[in-house]
């Protein structure tokens, strides 16, 4: 008695090459989650090569038999110029914000002190405006004022104790990140050629992408980064000059509020300048006023087109929320995140509608 045997199953091509592909995802997702506790270590890594890439290719031209020893100076040099710096500001940042938090709690500083100076120096037509605001129950916005700054301070003296406990990881972030930059600093172009002719697009899409990518990096460094800089340490000079106390931690936060558009650091100098209004130091406040109008604040609009240029340069209320959001979802790698992928966006979107543009003309 025969029996018919079933024909053999015959894979179709589709359905091998579907099946590979949802290998392919599965794969990278699954090294994307094992990577994922170092992704800060890795961003600023790429962000690092990218933004010193420039000057690795000089140096390579001088040694251009030494790519191994191009990288490397290249990499002391960031050592020198941003990390050493860095640990520097910072470890006296944190001395200074012991010193005010010490300051507070010993009642030196009394921040309700000061709030009723400023109210008690007020005009009698700004009273009205206050009541509208909900703070004619003076003493409630007086321990307002003071818990708030006092919680924050705890806050901060919280972190940094937090940091000293896990100091060690970050050492270790900080080793994944300049072992990265090394070899991203001596291969970056063999790399960057490899991911292109992996990415599934078009020659054009994907050279467009890449270069937008590189000046979007670049940019954000240094029209966001670069700038804060320059506008924290005008602040803090200003501060120290007019003798204000803190003129570390003032041009400090200075520095990190410049990177919110429109706002930036006059949200730092403008209750200082009222308070020195308020409590008659009136030569300083004046002066504090015209050095954050036309020299901390004209910083922005005198450095940003030289460094950047102004076709790169993305509308400030972009940067704002885009900056906003990316501190929301990825912490202080955000200030960076966000931003680049806003003028992504718009690059990508630029190309697209340029793509669509030739194909209707053709």
């Amino acid at each position: 008695m025969n029996v018919d045997t079933p024909p053999p199953l015959h894979v179709t091509p589709k359905l091998e090459d579907g099946f590979f592909l949802g290998v392919v995802l599965l794969v990278s997702i699954a090294f994307a989650l094992v990577v994922e506790p170092f992704f800060a270590a890795i961003l600023w890594g790429v962000i690092a090569a990218i933004v010193f890439a420039p000057i690795n290719r000089r140096i390579l031209a001088a040694m251009p038999t030494h790519r191994n020893g191009a990288a490397l100076a290249t990499l002391f040099l960031i050592l020198g110029v941003v990390i050493v710096p860095a640990f520097v500001l910072g470890a006296a940042l944190l001395q200074e914000a012991a010193y005010f938090y010490g300051k507070i709690q010993s009642g030196e500083i009394n921040f309700a002190r000061l709030f009723s100076q400023v109210v008690d120096s007020l005009p009698d037509w700004a009273m009205p405006y206050l009541r509208r605001l909900g703070l004619t129950n003076f003493y409630a916005a007086q321990d307002m004022v003071t818990q708030g700054v006092t919680s924050s301070f705890r806050t901060l003296a919280a972190q940094a104790f937090q940091i000293g406990q896990s100091a060690f990881s970050f050492l270790v972030a900080l080793g994944v990140m300049l072992y990265l930059t090394y070899f991203l600093l001596r291969d970056g172009e063999a790399l960057s050629q490899r991911v292109a002719a992996a990415a599934p697009l078009r020659a054009s899409q994907r050279q467009a992408l890449i270069e937008q990518f590189v000046i979007v990096i670049r940019a954000t460094i240094k029209g966001s980064i670069v700038v804060a800089i320059v506008q924290g340490l005008i602040g803090g000079i200003v501060f120290w000059a007019l003798g204000i106390q803190g003129a570390l931690l003032w041009g400090v936060l200075m520095g990190a509020f410049s990177l919110l558009p429109a706002v930036g650091t006059g949200l730092i100098w403008v209750p200082v300048a009222i308070f020195l209004f308020a409590t008659g130091a009136i030569w300083k406040a004046v002066i504090l006023v015209v050095c954050g109008v036309l020299v901390i604040g004209m910083v922005d609009n005198v450095l940003r087109p030289i460094l950047v240029g102004r076709e790169t340069r993305i509308p400030d209320y972009v940067v704002l929320i885009s900056t906003l959001g990316g501190i929301d979802l990825f912490g202080f790698s955000g200030i960076i995140i966000g931003p680049v992928i806003a003028a992504l966006f718009i690059a990508t979107w630029n190309i697209f509608t340029r793509m669509r543009g030739v194909a209707d003309a053709g």
